[in-house]
Order: C-alpha cells, then structure tokens, then sequence
C-alpha cells in the first residue's frame, strides 16, 4: 500500500536548475518563435505605413578667440563656468526666440508641408488620444490672430524636431533637425546655424548700444561730481588756511625750523652751563689754588682773548717760579732776586686770579643769555605746535575730501576708459562663435533605421514570447512527469496512458456500415472500440502501461486471491472510465476471471457507452438480494469480460449508501468467489461520497489523471482529506498524454527524454485500430 501522502516541503532550492531553465525553454521554445515572428511583422508593418525622416545636422564652434584683435586677452575662465556657458548657449539654441527667427526667415508658417507632414501611426494614435481629450478639457480662449497661431504652430513643430546638445567635454555644438523632406530638413538646420549668429551679433550690439547709452550718462554724473568734489578741497583749505608749499603746510615747515632751533640752543646753554661751573669751582677753591689747579680751555670766540690772556699769566707765573726755584736753590732763598721773584709770582698770582674771577662772570653772562634765547624757543614751538595740532585736525577733514576727489576722478578715468572701448566694440562685426561642419541635404533617411527597427521588433517578440512562456511555466500546476506525481503525492507513478479515441472514433464510422453488424439482435452487440484499445492493441504503450497497473495490484495485492480495485479521479472527464474498462478487458484477455462494474450510480458513463440498453443493472442487483445479481451481468464472448452495468430510472438520492449498504457488500463477496479481479468504475472522489463510502470494501485504487490539466495541489488536497482512499492508492496513472510533448517537459537525462527510443517495441493503437475495425465485432451476451 501507498504511504499517506504528506504535506508538501517548503524548502526550496537554493541554487538555479539549469536542466529545469533549459527544459522549460525547450518546452516554451514555440511560443517564444510566435511571439518573436508575431514581433517582427509588426516591424515590418511598422515600417510600411511609417514615413521616412531625414535629418540634417552642423556642428557650431565656440571661439572666444575670435574676437582677439578687438579686445583684450581674455582671461582664462574656469571649468565649471566654461561648462555652464556652453549649456547655456545649448538652451539658445533651444529658446522660441531663435525658433520664431527660423520661421519667419523661412516662411515655414505657410508651408503646408511643414506644418502637416505625414504621421507614423504611432503619432497618429498619440494625436488622436490627445484630441479625444481635448474634448472633455475647455479650450482656452483665443487671444491671436490665425498668422500667430500659425507661427506657433511652425515655431512648437521646429522645437520639437530639433536637437541640440554638448560634444563631448568639447565646445562644440552639435545641431540637427529632423523632418520628412531632405531639402526642408538641410534649409531649416542652416537657417538655424544663421540665425543663431545673427543672435549673437544682434546680442552684442544691442549690449555694447545699452551700456554706451548708460556709460555716457554715468560719466557725465562721475565729471560733475569729480569737479564738485575738486572746489570743495579747495575751499576746505582756504577757509582753514592750510597753505602748503612744496607739498607740506607751512605752519608745519615753520615749527620744524623753530623746533632744530630749540635743539641748537639747548646745547649752547648746556655748554656755557658747563664752562661758567668749571671757572666757578676754580675761583671757589681760593686764590692759592685756582692758580694752582686752574686749566682753562683755548677756544675760539668773543672770550678768545681773555684766555689767551690768562694762558701767558700762567705761562709767566711758571717760569718765574721755576727761576725763582733754581736761585733758590743756587743761592739761597734769602737771595735778593729770589725774593724779587717771589713778589713778582704774588702780583702774577693775583693777576691770575682777577683774570679768573672775570671770565666766571662773563662766561655766567653767556649761560644767561644762551638759558633766555632756548626759553624763548621753547614758547614758540608751544604756539606752533598748538596751531600745528589746529591745522591736523583741520587737515584730516581736507584728506577726506581730497581722497574723495581723487576716488571720483579714477572712477571717471575708469568709466571714461570703458566707454571709449564699447563705442569702439558696437559695431564689430565677428561673433564669438562660428559654423565648422556646415549642414547639407540628407541622403539617406535617419528614422525608421530598418534594420535596428526589424532587430528590436524580433528582440521584443522573444522577449514578450519568453515572457509569455514564463507565465505559463509559472501557472504550470498540473501533471506532466513521474517526477510531478513523486514530488506532490509521495505515490508510485504506474505510467502514461496516451492520447485515444479519435483514431478509433474515425475507423469505427469507416466500418460502421457492416452488414454483419447492422443485422445483429437487439441481445448482442460489440463493446465500443474506446474500451477496448488494450484488447485490439495488445502490442501497444497504452496496453503496457496497464499491465504495469496489473503488476502493481498483483505485488501489493498478492495474499488476496479476489482483488477488489476501484478506479477513481478526482475530476471528471479525466478518462478513468476508459482505463478501468480497458484494464478489465485487459485481464479478461490474459485469461483472468473478471468482473466490470459501473459504480458511478450518478453518472453511468460505462453503461452509457454500451449500445444497448440493459434491463438491469447494479441497482437492482444491490437491492435484489444475493442470487440475483448474475441475472444483470453482460458477458464478451472472446475475452468472458463479465460487465455490471447500471441502469438508471429517475434520480437517485442516495447513491452513498447504496453503494456501501449491505446490498453492496454481499454482492462483492459473492463475486470474491467467483472472479479473480473485481474492476470498479466509481465517481470522482472529490465533493462526492460514494468512493469514500465504497473504500471499506476496496482493496486498492488506482488514481486517473489527466496530463496537463489535473492540479497538482487538487489531487494532494483531496488525497490528504481522504486517508482513507490515500492508504489503499497503488498509484496514479496519467491518462491523455500528448506523447509528441511530454519529452519537453522532461529534464535531461530522465525517462521522459528516451521514451521514442522504445518505439520499436510497440505498435501504437492507430495501427492497431485499424486492423481491429477489420475484424469481425466482438459480441456480448447476457450472463
């Protein structure tokens, strides 16, 4: 038996599948070539219906050196502010100005070319969307004339068509214009290169032309106010007599006479100080020492001749002495001469003296007078000095004034300079900027690019057709490989079942018009082609992968001698009531005892697809009684496939507990003695009951499937709240696979990837089926 099926693992890998990536885009690969072809016709068409435009372009330098033999060296300017002038120069380019210029030298609002040129449809969609909305918007109020409207209308085209942007680091200015006429597109990019000069020439007339009017009318102010200023100087100065000679005031020169003359006689009476006390402490030391000790200095001047005096007294007084010492010394002190000697150095002495006494007296006159002529200085460098300190604070208010005047002159010597030059720069006739590529008519149209389009078209479509494929691999839910069952349910996976029944349907009314058929009895006829592809195709997958349900029951089943094995889905329409049909006529065939029933007493698909009607069937068998259940069975001659059919009479309320009554239960036991397997057909086991009511009595199941179009979460949701059926499940079959697909969906290496490489061991039921429509029909009788 199957494990009950657990829940699924939230844990998913944390690494990139590459086999499932590349499996998924191999299963997508279709999609993605539709959408990619899908793609590039609508390229194509795009290219079809979208007019040509051609565009036209020049490059325009900016070369301040232009203007080098009219003005002065310029200065170098900074990046940043180069850089902003450049994207200044751009929005110029760009401003309605230049554009109105353009159109009015170009006539372009009248030209009917222009102003309405033919429109891609994308163009077409967008103006259309955006008249729909003007609709519902109030228009606004009409101010112009129609010429202005139409010059607007020439002047937004021209703005929308233009390009203008920065070459690189460079100053360059890379200008292009796009329209549908080659020859329009070359004549409104020169325009533009024209009149952007001409802007520039007018901007720099009409700059210089203003600021000369404003320079003249500035120096005219700076001449009356520098003069103005002049007069008052001049009257500051006579009013507060501030003379100046040489540069300097006068009162000024005159204390700095007065002052090296107060110097001079300070030092005149410091030197007839110092002789009057040098002659004045001689004279005090008496007469007997000042003749002694006296030195007295040879100088030149009005006591000239006194010291001169003086000196040949002394000079006198020492020789007598000395002769009066060497008679002395000769003949005695006593000697006559000696003593005349004696008296004549006694009157020189006193001579000496006098002479000394009146030159102190005389030199105390000179200090008097020398002390009396630097007092007299001294007060007359006071008054000056007072009226020096008048005149300095008179003098701080005249150098105002006078920096003032001056400030004024140098300002209009300035503006004077300025005016001079931008009369001069009013009528240059160069521009700081000049055309280097003129624009010429375009060749070849720059928009559609077809090749670039028909790329990026081709490149959408696969990336919309990946797209697509992504989504549909995300909302991917259903069963297409082992590995889906294995992962979701935990169930072992018994096969595919592929695709059946249109081939048998076409053959089956090829030969529906057998006479052995058509003469049969309203008793006995063949069981329909569908149900029995395992029994006309024995050599075929479909049949091998019903004896690998057959092996699966046998293994699992193998202690029970009846094998009770109900066939089940969880939707309808999954095919189960052509596997259960064709697994007991598979079994039937191999030689097996084997009971069919219809247990689906709400939907008898199985009964319904006999063609005759039973009598009796399942339903009268359950509520019958025991003995009677033979009576209803139908019987296939070839294979002895037993079938109980139900036969339905009006609604059936309570199928639940018919199907699980005891009526049932008798009826199995009693088929467990004489079959070896016992197939139920019974309802999907979702919303309905009666599979649940009938897995007492089961003993396995077998779940259907339909590939591709079973969910995965449906199948394990149903399975987790039926434990019941979930512990007898011997596994799932797929039914309906699309053989030619399911190699796609599976990863590289795994059996889905080599399962054409067994063909040669199948012959496939188309074939079979033919062959079978050939045979004579099988019959079936009643039991």
């Amino acid at each position: 038996m199957s494990k009950p099926v657990p829940m699924p693992s939230d844990e998913t890998d944390g690494f990139i599948d590459l086999d499932r990536l590349l499996s998924a885009a191999k299963r997508q690969i279709r999609v993605v070539a539709l959408f990619g072809v899908a793609g590039l016709a609508l390229g194509v068409v795009y290219l079809l219906f979208t007019p040509s435009v051609y565009t036209a372009s020049t490059n325009i330098l900016l070369d301040d050196s232009l203007t080098k033999f009219a003005e002065d060296k310029p200065t170098p300017q900074p990046a940043a502010q180069a850089e902003s002038m450049v994207l200044s120069e751009v929005e110029i380019l760009k401003s309605a100005q230049l554009a109105r210029a353009v159109v009015e030298a170009q006539h372009l609002q009248d030209n009917e070319a222009f102003l309405n040129p033919p429109v891609s449809p994308i163009a077409w969609a967008k103006s259309t969307v955006k008249s729909v909305l003007k609709v519902f918007s109030s228009p606004p109020p009409s101010t112009g004339s129609v010429e202005d409207a139409k010059v607007g209308k020439a002047m937004a085209i021209l703005q929308q068509n233009l390009d203008a942007e920065r070459v690189g680091r460079s100053y360059v200015i890379s200008l292009s214009y796009s329209a549908n006429d080659p020859k329009l597109a070359g004549a409104i990019t020169r325009a533009y290169a024209d009149a952007y000069l001409a802007d520039h020439l007018n901007a720099n007339f009409d700059a210089t032309q203003r600021a000369t009017v404003w320079l003249q009318g500035r120096l005219d102010d700076l001449r009356e106010r520098s003069q103005e200023a002049s007069r008052e100087v001049e009257t500051y100065r006579a009013a507060h007599g501030l003379t100046a000679a040489s540069g300097e005031l006068v009162s000024d020169q005159q204390l700095s006479d007065l002052t090296k003359q107060l110097i001079l006689a300070q030092a005149d009476t410091a030197n007839a100080l110092a002789r009057y006390n040098q002659f004045k402490s001689i004279v005090d030391s008496g007469p007997e020492n000042a003749v002694k000790n006296a030195t007295v200095p040879i100088e030149k001047g009005s006591s000239g001749t006194n010291t001169a005096l003086l000196t040949d007294l002394r000079t006198r007084y020492l020789a007598m002495a000395k002769r009066e010492q060497d008679i002395s010394a000769r003949f005695g002190e006593d000697h006559p001469q000696a003593v005349a000697l004696r008296r004549e150095e006694a009157d020189v002495a006193k001579q000496i003296f006098g002479e000394l006494t009146r030159l102190t007296e005389s030199y105390r006159n000179e200090y008097e007078v020398a002390k009396s002529r630097e007092a007299s200085l001294r007060i007359n460098v006071g008054e000056l000095s007072d009226q020096s300190s008048k005149s300095g604070q008179s003098g701080v208010e005249l150098r105002a004034l006078e920096q003032k005047a001056q400030a004024l002159a140098t300002l209009y010597q300035s503006f004077l300079g300025r005016y001079a030059e931008a009369s001069q720069q009013r009528s240059f006739p160069i521009a700081q900027a000049r055309v280097i590529s003129q624009a010429g008519n375009p060749v070849a149209a720059s928009s559609p690019r077809k090749t670039m389009t028909l790329a990026l078209s081709l490149v959408l479509g696969l990336f919309a057709g990946a797209g697509m494929g992504a989504l549909r691999e995300f909302r991917e839910r259903f069963f297409r490989t082992a590995e889906d069952v294995q992962n979701s349910l935990d169930v072992k996976f018994l096969g595919y079942l592929p695709i059946v029944g249109s081939a048998f349907r076409s053959k089956a009314a090829t030969n529906g018009g057998n006479g052995a058929e058509q003469a049969q009895t309203p008793r006995e006829t063949t069981i329909p082609r569908i149900l029995r592809v395992a029994i006309n195709a024995p050599a075929s997958s479909f049949a091998e992968t019903l004896r690998n349900v057959k092996l699966a029951s046998d293994v699992v089943l193998q202690r029970n001698p009846c094998k009770v094995i109900g066939f089940v889905s969880v939707l309808p329409h999954e095919g189960k009531t052509t596997v259960a049909a064709n697994f007991a006529g598979l079994l039937a065939a191999n030689g097996a005892k084997t009971l069919l029933i219809d247990g689906d007493l709400r939907n008898p698909g199985l009964s319904r697809s006999l063609p005759i009607i039973p009598e009796k069937g399942l339903v009268e068998a359950v509520v019958g009684g025991e003995q009677r259940w033979q009576n209803t069975l139908l019987v296939d001659r070839k294979t002895r496939l037993a079938i109980l059919p139900t036969v339905i009479r009006g609604r059936l309320p309570h199928t639940g507990e018919l199907i699980s009554g005891p009526g049932m239960r008798e009826l199995i036991e009693s088929a467990r003695q004489s079959f070896d397997y016992i197939v139920v057909d019974l309802p999907p086991f979702g919303p309905v009951v009666d599979a649940k009511a009938f897995a007492p009595m089961a003993d396995g199941f077998v779940l259907v499937a339909e590939w591709g179009a079973t969910p995965r979460a449906l199948v394990r949701s149903a399975l987790q709240a039926e434990p019941q059926i979930a512990a007898k499940v011997l596994g799932l079959v797929l039914n309906k696979t699309d053989i030619k697909q399911l190699s796609r969906y599976g990863l590289f290496g795994s059996a889905e990837q080599y399962l054409d490489r067994y063909s040669s061991y199948y012959v496939e039921q188309a074939h079979m089926a033919g062959s079978a429509a050939d045979k004579p029909a099988n019959r079936m009788e009643p039991a």
